[in-house]
């Protein structure tokens, strides 16, 4: 089943993606650049792309740079901040009309490669300096995104877990940055981060949509000059045989606790037993059908949600749950015989048939947009394995019973993380 094809060449720095399809009535050009995550930059790093975003030399305010937008058969751009494995990364996405589909045959496609070029090289700056206004306010919203997560338990807990989790790992940072480095960020200290990450980064483009791949190809070399650059490895760390797990309670007011569990796995997407590690974590807790969501959620009525999922490209697995402050100790054996049941191989061949059935369906669900294949793709750089979709889909399918029981024995206990209120069970 071939389901997309990507070609892919090096031009100069930038490594040059292109699915040429005519799936989407857009072109969605998506920019993506890597770096190892660490503790010096994550703040300036996260700070970056919304100012990058928000104005340039050619449209110096958020105003005139949206209206351009508009005159592009209304474009879109927004930038995005992830964390895969031990990188940060930062994503550019513009999307444009397809010109073909238009009567004045407006050279769209060319007008968004200039616009990324002006963003990306022609910042709005001044002496080796981002514009000071435009500095201040992104810090301003900074804070409060990183702020925000105090006030969401839910991803307080998730980011508490990772933290206790990976204390001595770079994973533990936050994609958002740190807030007590954002006062020591100047527009001087920024704009020599957003140089140092131009000439260091790893750069991918990827180029989505019924294009002409030698026009575009045009585009990134003159519009897109960067110069090679080694690209700089992180330090993986997988899980070991040796692990003493910790439990880790807070106590704050709150009504409704979060249980929250990490396990390591020591399997990283593109490894040979990952296939057998999604289908482990769809029955365990990844879906609705999943033994945690019918027995600590639906038969013991413990939990206001209940789920697992995966860090793909770290190694590990997040069991996340709200509960009573109470049912901590029930709601711990529940979880953990489950994991065990798994281990024993007390599943069905039905329960894999569906599992199988609805991780296939989520795959398909994401390659109907543009994005989501540039975010699907872009899973091979970051792994640094070569995997087609097509691969993906029969690697999958190939999937038996012993194979998801033998993953079951590699997932081990790392870290609970409980944070209830002041009534709690023991």
């Amino acid at each position: 089943m071939n389901i997309t094809t990507e070609t892919v060449k090096a031009i100069d720095g930038v490594k040059l993606h292109q699915i040429k399809t005519d799936k989407y009535k857009t072109n969605t050009i998506v920019w993506k650049m890597k770096a190892p995550l660490s503790k010096d930059t994550v703040t300036l790093r996260a700070l970056l792309p919304h100012v990058l975003e928000s104005s340039s030399a050619a449209y110096p305010t958020t105003a005139k740079l949206r209206a351009y937008l508009d005159e592009l058969y209304g474009a879109s751009l927004y930038v995005d901040l992830s964390k895969k494995g031990e990188y940060h990364i930062i994503s550019m996405t513009i999307e444009m009309a397809n010109e073909k589909f238009l009567s004045d045959q407006t050279p769209l496609l060319r007008k968004a490669f200039e616009l990324l070029s002006e963003l990306l090289l022609r910042p709005l700056s001044n002496n080796g300096a981002f514009d000071r206004e435009v500095v201040e306010s992104e810090k301003r919203t900074l804070k409060q995104r990183i702020q925000a997560v105090n006030d969401d338990k839910m991803r307080y807990a998730n980011l508490r877990l990772v933290q206790e989790m990976c204390k001595d790992e770079a994973y533990a940072l936050h994609v958002h940055g740190e807030l007590d480095d954002l006062p020591l960020i100047t527009e001087s200290s920024l704009y020599q981060y957003y140089e140092r990450a131009l000439a260091e980064d790893e750069l991918d483009l990827y180029m989505i949509g019924d294009i002409d791949t030698n026009e575009v190809e045009q585009y990134v070399r003159e519009l897109l000059p960067f110069k090679n650059r080694p690209v700089k490895e992180a330090s993986l760390i997988r899980g070991n045989d040796s692990i003493e797990p910790e439990t880790i309670k807070e106590e704050q007011d709150v009504k409704q606790a979060k249980l929250n569990i990490g396990y390591r796995t020591g399997i990283n997407y593109g490894d040979p037993e990952y296939s057998a590690l999604q289908i482990f974590n769809g029955i365990f807790g990844g879906f609705s059908h999943s033994k945690l969501f019918i027995n600590v959620r639906e038969k013991a009525s413990l939990a206001y949600y209940v789920a697992s999922r995966l860090e793909s490209h770290k190694g590990l697995l997040m069991v996340m749950s709200g509960i009573d402050n109470s049912s901590y100790g029930q709601a711990t054996s529940i979880i953990e015989e489950q994991l065990e049941e798994m281990r024993k191989g007390t599943f069905t061949e039905e329960e894999i048939t569906q599992t199988k059935a609805v991780i296939q369906n989520q795959m398909l669900e994401t390659m109907d947009t543009a994005r989501g294949v540039a975010e699907v793709l872009y899973h091979n750089i970051v792994s640094q394995k070569k995997m087609d979709l097509t691969q993906w889909m029969n690697g999958m399918e190939a999937v038996i019973k012993e194979d998801i029981i033998t993953v079951a024995k590699k997932v081990q206990l790392d870290t609970i993380y409980f944070l209830h209120g002041k009534e709690v069970q023991k």
